[in-house]
C-alpha cells in the first residue's frame, strides 16, 4: 500500500481510505459482524485512513469503529471525523451547528464513543451559515493545541471558504465528492486546494454505487436508503447513467479490471494529493476496491475512460435540490 501526505501539513495516510458511513446509515441495513470483519480486513491490508461522522447512525458508526480500534494499534491509524449535522430521534435532519462551544461538546462525545483520547482529523460536515468559518476552524485549532485533535479538515466547502479557513489555521484536507460522474471540483475548488497546499479526500468515488458495476435498474433501495431520493437513481436519469457504466465496463474489461476498480483508479490518477475513500462494508467489496491500487491507468487508458464517461455526462444532480441549496461547495463560481 502506497502512502501520501494530506496537503502540506497533514498526516501521511494510505493511498486508499475506508469510508465507514454505510456500515451504520444511509444505504439500508448492514451486518454488524461483517462490518467489523471488513474494518479488520482493511487495516490488515494496509489501509490507515478510516473516515466517519458523529451523526452516522447517531453515534453508532463511531462506536463500531471504537470496537474495531481495540483490536489494532491506535497510533497506526488516522481517524477522520465529521461533526455538526443535527438530527432528531427519528433520524430527521435539523440543520448544522459549528459554534465553538458545540465543537468542543461534539468532540467530547466522539472521544468517548471511539474510546480514544484524540482524533487525527476533525472537520465540520458542512459550513454553518450562522458561524464564520474562522470561528469554527479557530475552535478546532484550540483543540489541536490541547492535544485532543491532530489536524483540521473541511468538508464540501467552496474555494473562497477554503481561503478564509486556511488563513485562520493550517488545513490538512478537504473532503468532497469526486468521481467520473461528479467533477465539479475541477473548475475552482481543486486548483484552490493545490494553491493552498490542502489535500483532497474524495468520497463518492463510485457515485453511491452507480459506478460499482453491480447496480441495476431493478436494484432499488428502502426508504432509508439515500439512493431512493438521489436524482441520479431516478427514472430516465438512472437509465442514462447505467448506459455510461456499460461504456466504462468495456474499458475495464480491456484492462482485466472491474468497473469499480477502473473508476477508483481514475480518481487516484488525478493526483498524488487526492486520496479516494471507498465505502465498502463487506470484505468482498473491499477486496475488489483494493485491486484498484495497482492499476495506474496510462495516457491511452485515461483517454478511453474520458471517452466512455465525458465530463458532465451524468444525468441528475449529486444531491436533491433541498440539500444542494445548503452546500457551500455548490455556490456559483465567482
Amino acid at each position: 500500500m502506497d502512502h501520501h501526505r494530506l496537503g502540506r501539513t497533514g498526516p501521511s495516510v494510505s493511498a486508499l481510505g475506508l469510508g465507514c458511513m454505510g456500515m451504520s446509515d444511509f444505504y439500508g441495513p448492514a451486518d454488524r459482524a461483517e462490518s467489523l470483519a471488513t474494518l479488520d480486513a482493511a487495516v490488515e491490508a494496509g489501509i490507515t485512513l478510516l473516515d466517519t461522522g458523529d451523526f452516522y447512525g447517531m453515534g453508532h458508526n463511531e462506536m463500531l469503529i471504537g470496537e474495531a480500534l481495540r483490536r489494532h494499534r491506535r497510533e497506526d491509524l488516522v481517524i477522520s471525523v465529521k461533526f455538526g449535522a443535527l438530527r432528531g430521534p427519528a433520524g430527521e435532519w435539523s440543520g448544522y451547528d459549528a459554534r465553538p462551544a458545540a465543537v468542543r461538546n461534539f468532540l467530547a462525545y466522539t472521544l468517548q464513543r471511539l474510546g480514544t483520547d484524540y482524533v487525527d482529523i476533525y472537520r465540520p460536515a458542512r459550513l454553518d451559515p450562522a458561524v464564520p468559518v474562522e470561528e469554527t476552524v479557530g475552535a478546532i485549532g484550540e483543540l489541536v493545541r490541547a492535544g485532543h485533535v491532530r489536524h483540521v479538515g473541511l468538508s464540501e466547502v467552496g474555494a473562497a471558504t477554503l481561503r478564509r479557513a486556511a488563513a485562520a489555521h493550517p488545513i490538512a484536507d478537504l473532503q468532497i465528492e469526486y468521481s467520473l460522474l461528479s467533477r465539479g471540483i475541477e473548475a475552482e475548488i481543486l486548483p484552490a486546494c493545490r494553491a493552498l497546499g490542502i489535500g483532497v479526500t474524495a468520497y463518492g468515488v463510485l457515485s453511491r454505487g452507480l459506478l460499482s458495476g453491480h447496480w441495476s435498474a431493478g436494484h432499488g433501495g428502502g426508504a432509508r436508503d439515500f439512493r431512493a431520493m438521489s436524482p441520479r437513481f431516478q427514472g430516465g436519469n438512472l437509465a442514462h447513467n447505467l448506459a455510461l457504466v456499460e461504456a466504462l465496463r468495456g474499458v475495464a474489461a480491456a484492462r482485466g479490471a472491474s468497473v469499480a476498480q477502473i473508476a477508483i483508479a481514475w480518481v487516484a490518477a488525478q493526483g498524488a494529493d487526492i486520496v479516494p475513500l471507498v465505502g465498502a462494508r463487506r470484505r468482498d467489496r473491499l477486496a475488489e476496491a483494493l485491486g484498484a491500487c495497482g492499476l495506474a491507468p496510462g495516457v491511452a487508458e485515461l483517454a478511453a475512460i474520458a471517452a466512455a464517461v465525458p465530463p458532465g455526462a451524468a444525468a441528475g444532480a449529486r444531491y436533491p435540490e433541498s440539500q444542494l441549496a445548503h452546500m457551500d461547495s455548490e455556490r456559483p463560481v465567482g
